[in-house]
């Protein structure tokens, strides 16, 4: 066992340090912005470098390299979009040890030799240099590469894209170094360039002109007329009454389909409470009893109207209501037209019948009677 096997780690191996409460935030952050050339990081770091060793292009690529191997790309970087980063990172990967350093033209020298740009020079040049696949940036590039600039800055390759690009009489300002084996292609990001942004914006104007309008801008800032100003807040005044239109109609939509939902679901609650197999059969039950009530009506009272009963025997016998006397003529007379004492002597005379007698045992008053009450049944 070794001796740095029995030691046991002390607390103060394990003791973090402070940062002072004055400290700048560059001192202690992890990520930074890439120096520019005359810093004083960026200019350790190449006089550090032994440039007098070249290296080759087999050699890079191999990684058998005792130093980190140079990488230069130059550009104007207007608009800082993903095919810059995309470019830059290929740069950067192109050999597994590479310190990258980005060239970037100086405002005078890009509008001169390309025409004007969006961003000014300072704002490019903070855009490139906050990529994280940035090392160095050279302020105020020139646009062709000298053999001073390239030995001043101790350049080992010149990354670009493969298309010739023309100056003053030569085909192409990379031609020297890609015959010197110090060129390295990287790939144009298709679709996407400062030039492709620019085209969108123009074709785009009143768009754009309408959103900072309405995002405070004046008319002079934008560059536009009184009248253009006018038209362009009117149109956006429009625009924003029809989008607040369409948010009142969708809420509407929606308070009726929530408000339809709930009805419709009360709806289907009351149709099974009523079909429900219990709730049917109490139906069927009320309907029967009142369909049997209705086909089988009750039979009439027994007593008569004025509460008088008659003590008779016989189903058949009917119930007679009295009249008023001056109806009668003084006697007592029926609804139907027929005499009480009719209706008596009808019933003595049935029982009579009944109990055997013949028609001769009869006396004359009950004959009478009886001949009255025929003539009065013929009658009628």
């Amino acid at each position: 066992m070794s001796d740095h096997e029995d030691e046991t780690p002390s607390p103060q191996m394990f003791e973090y340090k402070m940062l002072p409460l004055h400290m700048d935030f560059k001192e202690f952050t992890i990520c930074k912005p890439a120096p520019f050339s005359c810093d004083e990081e960026a200019i350790l770091e190449r006089e550090t470098c032994d440039y007098t060793q070249r290296i080759t292009y087999q050699m890079a690529r191999s990684g058998q390299t005792n130093r980190r191997v140079r990488v230069y790309a130059d550009g104007i970087y207007d608009l800082f979009h993903q095919g810059h980063a995309r470019q830059l990172m290929q740069a950067k990967n192109i050999f597994p040890n590479v310190y990258l350093i980005v060239g970037v033209c100086n405002d005078e020298l890009t509008h001169r030799m390309k025409g004007r740009t969006v961003m000014n020079g300072f704002e490019r040049y903070e855009g490139v240099r906050h990529c994280r696949y940035v090392d160095e940036i050279v302020q105020n590039a020139p646009w062709t590469l000298s053999d001073e600039f390239i030995a001043e800055n101790k350049i080992d390759f010149v990354a670009h894209d493969d298309i010739p690009y023309e100056h003053d009489g030569l085909d192409d300002i990379y031609g020297p170094l890609k015959a010197r084996g110090m060129f390295v292609a990287t790939e144009r990001t298709e679709g996407v360039s400062t030039s492709d942004i620019l085209a969108r914006i123009v074709k785009d104007y009143d768009l754009y002109v309408r959103r900072n309008l309405a995002r405070g801008y004046s008319a002079k800032e934008l560059n536009v007329s009184f009248l253009s100003e006018k038209k362009f807040r009117l149109q956006n005044k429009m625009d924003e009454l029809k989008s607040r239109g369409k948010r009142e109609l969708t809420k509407v939509k929606g308070d009726i389909i929530t408000k339809w939902e709930e009805k419709s679901r009360e709806f289907i609650d009351t149709f099974l409470l009523m079909f429900a197999p219990e709730r049917l059969n109490h139906l069927w039950n009320e309907s029967k009893g009142k369909l049997i009530q209705a086909l089988s009506p009750p039979g009439s009272p027994a007593g008569s109207v004025n509460g008088d009963d008659l003590d008779d025997d016989d189903d058949s016998t009917d119930e007679y209501l009295e009249l008023p006397t001056e109806y009668s003529g003084g006697s007592s007379t029926s609804l139907n037209g027929k005499k009480q004492r009719s209706a008596l002597s009808r019933t003595s005379y049935q029982k009579r019948l009944t109990a055997g007698s013949s028609p001769d045992d009869f006396d004359d008053d009950d004959d009478i009677v009886y001949d009255a009450e025929f003539a009065e049944r013929r009658s009628n």
